[in-house]
């Protein structure tokens, strides 16, 4: 398998970090090899596994050339779940970056040699189009988009696409779409519906059947420091989950 998805849209709040924890912590629990990389210098999904932000060597360690892939990966505390860590000094890698001759490729050249020791690599992007997303991108084999269930959904969608279909122009033409995904859907409004319905007609391949629903459970489970699969198995943004998990494998 061997295979690394980036989780990316440039709009914030879509739930990129709630799905990369989460679908990293289902590959582990069905006791496949899995690695977190935390692309976003606000270390959501650092923290959200219960690692402190200022972990060093961080993802930033590695882009800068101050640390090697292997030295930055570190154990999570469940079973097959590894994580780079990100850092706030991330922040500064939008404006260092591009002054570095063939940077976007920093990530991919990292990963060569360890990324086939995982079945899945998963790459939470920061909410944005810019040179840390673009590394993640030109370094990824599949995306998936996270779509809220809101009335701005396909706001922004066309300049993603655009984005994509440039890096497989130029620099990735193994990139392909994994699948856009709804998150935070309450399938008792009538909203919901219509962004659902919106989307499925506009993408008609490419959205996956399975839908995360709106659920406390998941938003709080960050707080624990765990994914909400550890944090409460048996509720429904868990269970969600784990259906995403098969239908991506599905979907190879």
């Amino acid at each position: 398998m061997a295979t690394v998805y980036a989780i990316a849209n440039q709009k914030g709040g879509v739930g990129k970090t709630t799905t990369a924890v989460n679908l990293a912590a289902c590959v582990a629990e069905a006791g496949y090899d899995a690695l977190l990389i935390d692309m976003d210098a606000q270390a959501n999904a650092t923290v959200g596994l219960g690692i402190p932000k200022d972990s060093a060597p961080s993802v930033y360690d590695v882009l800068s050339g101050e640390a090697t892939m292997e030295e930055a990966i570190r154990e999570t505390g469940i079973e097959h779940l590894s994580l780079v860590p990100a850092s706030p000094d991330l922040a500064g890698a939008s404006v260092e970056l591009p002054r570095i001759e063939a940077s976007e490729n920093r990530l991919r050249e990292a990963l060569v040699g360890v990324r086939e020791r995982y079945a899945f690599t998963i790459l939470d992007c920061p909410p944005s189009l810019g040179p840390l997303t673009v590394n993640a991108l030109v370094a990824s084999d599949r995306v998936i988009v996270p779509v809220q269930a809101e009335y701005f959904a396909l706001e922004g969608l066309a300049g993603l696409l655009d984005t994509l279909g440039l890096i497989q122009r130029e620099l990735n033409p193994r990139l392909t779409i994994a699948g856009m995904l709804l998150t935070m859907h309450d399938g008792r409004t009538r909203l919901a519906q219509d962004v659902e319905r919106e989307v499925r007609e506009h993408f008609p391949t490419l959205v996956f059947d399975t839908v995360i629903p709106r659920n406390i459970r998941v938003g709080e489970a960050p707080s624990f420091g765990r994914p909400v699969i550890h944090h409460d198995p048996h509720c429904a943004g868990s269970d969600a989950y784990f259906e995403l998990a098969k239908e991506v494998a599905a979907r190879g």
